[in-house]
């Protein structure tokens, strides 16, 4: 069996690739060494960059090179069963006439927009015809704004919480509140350095467009800074619903106890009359027929002075 017959029967590579005018767009989704083989063999990328795409533990970062750039993202992707954000990379190669993206097929803006270009001519058009640095800004921007959704699904999730503490569901709104916790924890280790990334990107990119593109970036850049101040806040807001379901918590147990301490005191004096009458011993109107009634109209009077007493001091 000759060589080409062996290659013939290999799958085929898991990516597609998009090209209108000058400008190639290869998308690769969920890469494997074989996609990372075939990159080393095509274009002059450094070998650490493309081991970089397959590691799971990259932080976003740019590294600039003579004729590209390579740059990792971070994205959240909320996790249903988990029920915590976590993120997603998003690996790029950019250069003069190609833009190259690597990702788990899990943020789907990137993939929607994917198959918008590979449908659409006018999308087409829109995207590709100012350059790699503008189709980079506009994929980019895309999984920004797909970041809102996911924040204000927390800030649901918060006031849901708030009437649990309220209706007194606290055990469910203790689960919920460090659920939350953990999952604004999450969300900002993922936007945190992606900020710094996005911020500085725009200076590494404009020598891969004609036009200017500092206010595109400056407004994309104002997105990352609203959804942080979102997370910011939404950190803020839980530690407070866990300082008043403390308080709440603290407030019901002081009841509890409280009504606990009240009931033991009043029972405490009937246990003494219950005791004296059970000695062995003689003791008056022992052996009248009028004994119990008797006995039951001293726990009477004293339950209701130590209940008169107990409402003057307002104590119940």
């Amino acid at each position: 069996m000759t060589t080409s017959q062996v290659r013939e029967k290999e799958p085929p590579l898991n990516m597609e690739s998009l090209t209108f005018g000058d400008l190639t767009w290869v998308n690769i989704e969920r890469p494997t060494e074989r996609e990372i083989e075939y990159l080393a063999q095509n274009y002059f990328f450094h070998p650490l960059d493309l081991d970089d795409c397959l590691s799971r533990i990259q932080r976003p970062k740019i590294d600039e090179y003579k004729d590209y750039l390579f740059l990792v993202f971070h994205f959240p992707v909320f996790n249903k069963e988990t029920r915590v954000t976590s993120p997603s990379q998003v690996s790029v190669f950019i250069g003069e006439n190609y833009l190259i993206t690597l990702h788990k097929g899990e943020l789907k803006p990137l993939v929607k927009l994917f198959k918008e270009c590979q449908i659409d001519e006018e999308s087409r058009q829109e995207n590709f015809s100012q350059g790699s640095s503008y189709l980079l800004y506009r994929i980019i921007d895309r999984l920004v704004d797909y970041c809102l959704p996911i924040l204000n699904k927390i800030g649901d999730n918060i006031e849901n919480v708030e009437d649990d503490i309220f209706a007194d569901e606290m055990p469910r709104a203790i689960k919920q509140i460090s659920i939350l916790r953990r999952d604004v924890i999450s969300f900002r280790r993922i936007i945190w350095p992606m900020s710094d990334v996005i911020g500085s990107l725009e200076p590494q990119v404009r020598r891969f467009t004609k036009i200017d593109l500092a206010v595109y970036f400056g407004d994309m850049v104002d997105h990352v800074d609203k959804i942080w101040d979102g997370l910011d806040e939404y950190k803020e807001i839980i530690e407070g619903l866990n300082d008043t379901h403390d308080s709440l918590a603290s407030n019901r147990t002081n009841e509890v106890i409280r009504m606990l301490t009240i009931i033991a005191t009043i029972l405490l004096p009937l246990t003494v009359v219950a005791s004296i009458y059970g000695m062995n011993i003689p003791l008056p109107f022992q052996e009248s027929p009028y004994s119990l009634a008797l006995v039951f109209v001293i726990w009477i009077a004293i339950v209701s002075g130590m209940l008169y007493f107990f409402r003057r001091q307002h104590w119940i």
